[in-house]
């Protein structure tokens, strides 16, 4: 029989629980716990991502302050079964400024979201791992624990996709009572890079890096260095066992059968042709018909027989405003482009890369280099040399020229009066100068004072829209271009600038098409510059360039940006007709958008022909690289094979079957497929002799990877 409990003690308990529960409550409180993590940039903090959890409730701050931009934004989530959050919110602002306010919540068996980019409710009888569009650091240690607790560290993705967690090594970091065990992990699946995490023991996140950008937790901040150096070793290995399984290498002759050649100086298609090449050299270029060795049909023993079916075999594209990252090697490769001009990178990083690239190590164009100098100020970009004094940047130009770079870049927080003295010595050592315009400073008086090509058209056109006292180290360098809606480019002071340009030989690198993206981006849509290649892309990429980057206020607002951008290309035509030289880059690394580049400029009124002239054989010449730009006997062969004729449609250059690098011959369908991107064109038929030095006897056969990742690769 229970013992019954007076009515009166329980009296006298009540407060005593009441009170135990008040103490627990406290004590659960105190429980929460802090993490925060530094964001660093070559070597300078720019920002920090603190996470607070109690119990599964999770929060965020992400704030970060690069060059005067970056995501700022809070996060919300609570974490279920399996580590797999059952709801998150992110709200804030973007890269640029654009309002971000993205929500996920899994409840009665649904799983609804709404992002920048998509938003949608579908049946999940479980918690379905969302894959956030408007991320932080954080983000990765969350898909890190939650991919630990899945069947084979791989999970479906909301809204699509899959996301797989590969164990890279153990490591320890610090010394002594500060040393921790980490283990590093990459993520792979959703973007065109893999990410990297370390989480220590207990599964919290230590360290996330890719590029050269570092987030590390609080108090070892002296150890980025070694984390940096961890990262750059896992990444090349990736990076080398990509190479070796995507280069074909032949000692025989190369013979490219049943193409039409594009000469770059004609603008025009050869008849059917047979080029052969050996190793990295062209070695003939023959009329089908007058082939010695396959025009009756004959297939030789001894050489390696490509099919071109009637495309179209053009030099190698260029792009003339690249950032390099390790990772930027194939993506440029796959989408024909095979030299590149750097403007501006870690100057460790990049002297450590060329030569790997050179040697074939890794996979990558060729690279011409340009010394970055910034001022300092709190808008300052973190790369390149930062100089104290004009004394210090004089002694920066020595540096760089030393090491065989071919320009100088001024960046934006330059003091003004010191671009002449830089300019003055770059002259001294065989170096020409070119870069956006400081702030403060006007295109005309930087022509004046040295530059010889203006990177950017919207630092060329601010010249003509801004008042003297606004500051470009912010993002009015973007957002003032609205105002180019209403620019009149007959006026005197746009006139006055094309005049020095053309007087003074001055030459223009637009990127174009990153202002096109930036300007005329917009939630939910896929941009106008994407259309063509987006629905390949790994889904977190996809969802990426689904965004509004700048703030958009009214209806207004959004019209002044896309009658601006119309400005944009009707001044690439004026540039153009007036005889400015035009060096299309991107400020991008993908290779997709060095086609778009090309696309505005004949959707600005040039002609196709000449725009492929202008990302071939122009660059060549105005970087003096007389072997490279033409396929012609004794050129460099960097060659790239299409289906179609570009002359007709400029959208052919966005199907490359087959490239030529360095004495390596690359299919583009095979590198996409590695790199969890659906292929555009498929590989021509390439038969190879029995005894060839290669990978195998049939090149032509595309799925060397199963059409899925590389599975093993850096492991």
């Amino acid at each position: 029989m229970k013992k019954r409990v007076s009515t009166r003690r329980l009296a006298s308990i009540t407060p005593l629980l009441a009170g135990a529960l008040v103490m627990m409550a406290a004590g659960a409180r105190a429980a929460a716990v802090t993490e925060k993590l530094v964001i660093i940039q070559n070597g300078e903090t720019i920002g920090s991502v603190t996470g607070t959890t109690d119990g599964k409730s999770v929060t965020v701050d992400y704030y970060v302050d690069d060059n005067g931009r970056g995501p700022k934004h809070k996060e919300a989530l609570t974490i279920g079964a399996g580590d797999i959050p059952t709801n998150w919110t992110v709200a804030g602002t973007s890269l640029m400024g654009g309002g971000v306010n993205e929500s996920f919540i899994w409840e009665g068996g649904q799983a609804s979201w709404a992002s920048q980019a998509d938003k949608g409710t579908v049946p999940a009888p479980k918690a379905p791992l969302y894959v956030v569009n408007d991320d932080s650091p954080w983000a990765l240690g969350v898909y890190a624990r939650a991919l630990l607790k899945a069947p084979g560290n791989s999970l479906p993705l909301l809204p699509a996709g899959s996301m797989r967690l590969v164990k890279v090594k153990t490591t320890t970091v610090g010394q002594g009572k500060d040393a921790v065990a980490l283990t590093l992990y990459r993520i792979e699946g959703v973007n065109l890079e893999p990410d990297y995490v370390l989480l220590d023991k207990a599964g919290r996140l230590f360290a996330t890096f890719g590029g050269h950008q570092l987030a590390i937790r609080q108090g070892y901040e002296k150890e980025a260095h070694a984390i940096q150096s961890l990262g750059a070793e896992v990444a090349r290995s990736l990076a080398r066992d990509r190479q070796k399984a995507l280069a074909h290498r032949y000692n025989q002759p190369v013979r490219i059968r049943n193409v039409h050649v594009f000469d770059p100086r004609t603008g025009t298609l050869g008849a059917a042709s047979t080029v052969v090449v050996l190793r990295d050299r062209v070695t003939a270029v023959i009329p089908s018909d007058q082939d010695p060795v396959t025009g009756n049909g004959a297939t030789p023993d001894d050489q390696v027989i490509v099919d071109g079916q009637g495309g179209t075999l053009m030099p190698g594209l260029h792009d003339m405003h690249s950032h390099t990252t390790l990772d930027s090697g194939l993506f440029y490769l796959a989408a024909g482009v095979t030299e590149t001009r750097d403007m501006g990178n870690d100057n460790a990083f990049l002297q450590d890369l060329m030569p790997r690239i050179e040697a074939g190590e890794l996979a990558g164009p060729r690279i011409t280099p340009n010394g970055f100098l910034e001022g300092r100020s709190p808008y300052s970009a973190r790369f390149g040399i930062i100089p104290a004094t004009v004394a210090d940047a004089v002694k920066a130009v020595d540096w760089y020229a030393d090491r065989g770079y071919f320009q100088i870049k001024i960046y934006n927080s330059m003091t003004p009066d010191w671009v002449r003295p830089i300019a003055d010595e770059a002259h001294k050592r065989g170096l020409t100068v070119t870069g956006h315009v400081p702030a403060f400073d006007t295109p005309d008086r930087v022509i004046r004072d040295g530059y010889s090509e203006i990177t950017h058209i919207n630092q060329l056109m601010l010249g003509w829209l801004l008042k003297p006292e606004e500051d470009t180290r912010t993002p009015l360098r973007l957002t003032a271009m609205a105002r180019a809606a209403d620019l009149d480019l007959n006026s005197a002071p746009v006139q006055a600038t094309v005049k020095l340009m053309v007087d003074g030989h001055i030459a223009h690198d637009p990127t174009a098409v990153i202002l096109e993206r930036l300007m005329l981006s917009r939630a939910g849509v896929t941009p106008p510059g994407d259309v063509d290649y987006l629905d390949n892309m790994p889904i977190g990429y996809q969802r990426y360039r689904k965004r509004t980057f700048v703030p958009l206020k009214s209806p207004a607002d959004d019209q002044a940006y896309v009658k601006a951008f119309a400005k944009v290309l009707e001044t690439l035509k004026l540039l153009h007709d007036k005889g400015i030289r035009l060096l299309p880059g991107t400020d991008d690394v993908t290779g997709f958008t060095v086609h778009r580049e090309l696309e505005l400029y004949t959707l600005a009124g040039i002609s196709a022909a000449e725009a492929l002239r202008l990302g071939t054989l122009s660059p060549e010449e105005y970087m003096g690289h007389g072997d490279i730009g033409t396929v012609e006997r004794g050129k460099v062969a960097d060659l790239v094979l299409l289906a179609g004729d570009p002359t007709k449609d400029i959208r052919a250059i966005k199907k490359a079957r087959l490239v030529m690098k360095g004495g390596a011959i690359y299919y583009p369908s095979e590198i996409y497929q590695s790199l969890s991107i659906k292929p555009f064109a498929d590989a021509p038929p390439v038969t190879a002799p029995k005894a060839a030095d290669g990978p195998g006897d049939s090149l032509g056969a595309p799925g060397l990877f199963g059409g899925g990742h590389d599975d093993d690769m850096g492991d």
